[in-house]
């Protein structure tokens, strides 16, 4: 339901032109969020448009490259390999993350 939330909040924002106080307001409602977390949350989606969407967008791709390499490699899967891979290739477009790992998984 927070995740859904900061959605609303973010879009409601920047393409509604809700105020800040209604987005604090909704976070409340919706959430029974106590006041300074509504007013944190709020103020960065104020500075950081898009934040909330990019943040899940990212988790979905991430999410899928790793459940591709789940399948492929069946019972050898290994999470301490598969987090190597991501760490150790350093910063990268997340499409390229899921290239590197793919590629991985069928080397």
């Amino acid at each position: 339901m927070f995740r859904a939330a900061r959605f609303v909040v973010d879009s409601a924002l920047h393409h509604r032109r809700w105020s800040r106080e209604q987005d604090i307001a909704y976070m409340r409602e919706t959430l029974g969020e106590p006041e300074t977390s509504a007013i944190r949350e709020v103020e960065r989606y104020c500075v950081q448009p898009g934040q909330a969407l990019s943040y899940m967008l990212g988790w979905r791709i991430f999410s899928k490259a790793r459940a591709g390499a789940e399948v492929r490699l069946g019972a050898c899967f290994d999470l301490r390999t598969f987090h190597d891979t991501v760490l150790l290739n350093g910063d990268m477009p997340l499409d390229v993350l899921a290239r590197v790992i793919d590629a991985r998984a069928a080397a």
